[in-house]
């Protein structure tokens, strides 16, 4: 069985890294005013944030279904199986897209994938599930290959500003409110799909710094792990956090990225975030 690998723009998956190992991208779309822009296609992170600072807070949306149906017949073409990688389904309908479009599809196997997290801890499963696919191992085996990186992942960060999380309606009103009255810098996390408080610490250095001790928890243990800084237009800060965690937790794999348009426009500029597995 020849198995083909698709995750959506929300990996962040550089092109280099999906062209490497044959991963195929569906964008969401990011969208000012009239204009929609397919992101990682259409607009870069740094033109988003760029015209953030100019226009007003973008929307987002999901892939159309029969973007996904296009997608799967031309691979039905050439293969017999397909592995769709994608955000949680707590947060976007796009996994969602991809099982109904699975069942408009002839001659394929769709295997959806909810990944319950999303930015490049996603990625790391489509990574992953590409490798497999390409040495040649049978779809079902990849899939629980997947399920069995979900009981190690983990993944942290936090916001400068609640108020696009509440906007967007991944945070309930309440919690922004709450947060933004105490200027807290509030850990978030994954829990059921959804994204909720983990907790509330004052500032971002010691919110910061707090993420660091999670994965020190984790990689106590001698293990060998991947994990991946990721910031929001703070290249800089980032890079700096990874040199400092290199030099703490040598038998962790680093590697660096971003949150992009779709995810940024919910998280805002300044977000930072740390997300690893086991190896």
């Amino acid at each position: 069985m020849k198995t083909a690998v698709v995750t959506d723009s929300t990996a962040y998956i550089p092109k280099e890294i999906r062209d490497k190992w044959n991963i195929h991208m569906i964008p969401l779309n990011v969208i000012f005013g009239n204009v929609a822009y397919q992101e990682e296609v259409d607009i870069t992170a740094g033109q988003f944030y760029q015209q953030v600072k100019e226009k007003e807070l973008p929307t987002t949306s999901q892939p159309p279904i029969g973007q996904f149906v296009e997608l799967f017949e031309t691979l039905s073409k050439d293969y017999d199986a397909v592995i769709s990688i994608h955000l949680s389904s707590g947060i976007s309908g796009t996994f969602a897209g991809a099982v109904t479009a699975s069942t408009m599809v002839e001659n394929l196997k769709v295997y959806p994938f909810d990944t319950e997290v999303s930015c490049m801890p996603q990625g790391l499963y489509a990574i992953e599930a590409a490798k497999m696919a390409q040495d040649g191992v049978e779809a079902e085996m990849i899939v629980l290959r997947l399920e069995e990186l979900k009981k190690t992942a983990r993944a942290y960060f936090m916001v400068d500003d609640l108020s696009h999380l509440q906007r967007g309606g991944r945070l309930s009103s309440a919690q922004a409110i709450i947060g933004s009255l105490l200027q807290v810098k509030p850990l978030l996390h994954f829990e059921d799909k959804v994204i909720v408080p983990f907790e509330k610490i004052r500032t971002r250095k010691k919110a910061m710094k707090r993420i660091v001790d999670l994965l020190g928890e984790d990689a106590a243990s001698g293990e060998p792990y991947q994990a991946v800084i990721i910031h929001a237009n703070r290249k800089e800060e980032g890079l700096e956090w990874q040199s400092e965690l290199e030099s703490l937790y040598p038998n962790v794999e680093f590697s660096f990225s971003h949150f992009g348009p779709v995810i940024g426009t919910h998280l805002g500029e300044g977000a930072m975030g740390l997300g690893w597995m086991k190896k």
